[in-house]
């Protein structure tokens, strides 16, 4: 099959390398030419995945055109903020390519998740998207991993579910597309929680709670955004949510860490050194949960950390001194 993945970042660059030791034949779009060229001449992604050859058969080149000219199926594995730019790009040279998002965002302004931005601008385009607990690091170096994929056509999830399947990589597949995709953007705002907890010097029990009841507020917004209560306790729920709150790969977590230290928001941004989507994604989270009327409590104190400048100490104390409730709340049952 010939497949383009758009994105030579970590992820795109591991998704691309799986494809073509499968025996696809792969195009890889980066939008710097320098850093195309680069890719080229070191055969590796020395900035985002080190160590990792880049099989000779993978063509690399920073021309969308050239990349998604001749090709039956897209991976787009960029920024959630940047998507509708591609996206945009892709429509004014291809119609009705069918069109895999590995993006855990949702996008400023319009809230959209990304399989609608998609839909938006690519309206003929069959959609599926790609989601789970999938660090690059790992599935780069053939880490057993198991992913889940999501689309209203069940053939088209079929079909992803067989061009990615290996001993090493297994694929699920998932009618919720909603949930799937917004279990994936949303755990990272508590991934980012988690990090403040690490910097903070906190231990086990406070991660533990952090995940729990960060799962619950995950499930009581998407439920109301009209997911599966179900799917929040899979791959794209709790799956990754495990993992990208305990990785030391995880960006999100890593972000969170250094704001309890004392780093502002920009400033710890810009030391991660790659796209933390959870920063963005909280700010879209905290209206979408007052658009939905959801309580979302750890949502609510890492939005007062990253954009209102409240210390971290602080948000954790009033988490701590909410008033008492019931654990399995009547709501969260029904959903």
């Amino acid at each position: 099959m010939n497949v383009a993945v758009l994105g030579a970042g970590s992820w795109g660059t591991t998704l691309a390398v799986h494809l073509a030791n499968k025996g696809e034949s792969v195009r890889l779009w980066e939008v710097s030419q320098e850093l195309a060229q680069a890719l080229i001449r070191q055969g590796e992604n020395v900035k985002f995945l080190p160590s990792i050859r880049i099989p000779e058969s993978i063509s690399i080149s920073s021309s969308l055109d050239e990349v998604i000219g001749e090709t039956e199926v897209i991976v787009i594995a960029v920024p959630s903020h940047v998507m509708r730019e591609v996206v945009k790009k892709v429509a004014g040279i291809r119609l009705g390519v069918s069109v895999i998002s590995v993006v855990k965002g949702i996008e400023d302004g319009s809230l959209m998740r990304m399989s609608e931005v998609i839909r938006e601008e690519l309206p003929e385009s069959k959609i599926c998207v790609l989601s789970g607990p999938s660090h690059a690091e790992e599935v780069s170096r053939g880490i057993p991993t198991t992913v889940v994929v999501s689309s209203r056509d069940s053939g088209m999830a079929g079909n992803v579910q067989k061009l990615f399947m290996t001993e090493n990589f297994r694929v699920y597949t998932n009618p919720d597309l909603v949930g799937v995709e917004l279990g994936g953007a949303l755990k990272n705002i508590i991934a980012i929680a988690a990090g403040i907890s690490d910097g903070l010097g906190f231990g086990d029990n406070t991660k533990a709670a952090l995940l729990t009841r960060g799962l619950a507020e995950i499930t009581r917004l998407g439920v109301a955004m009209g997911a599966n209560a179900g799917t929040f306790s899979g791959l794209s729920g709790m799956g990754d949510l495990i993992t990208t709150c305990a990785s030391p790969y995880s960006r999100n977590r890593k972000l969170g860490e250094l704001v309890a230290r004392g780093r502002a928001a920009d400033k710890a941004l810009s030391e991660v050194g790659q796209v933390a989507e959870g920063f963005r994604t909280t700010g879209c989270a905290h209206k979408l949960a007052g658009i939905h009327k959801v309580d979302v409590p750890i949502t609510e104190q890492v939005h007062a950390v990253l954009f209102n400048g409240k210390d971290a100490r602080s948000a954790a104390s009033d988490l701590m001194l909410r008033a008492p409730r019931a654990e399995l709340e009547e709501d969260f049952l029904c959903g």
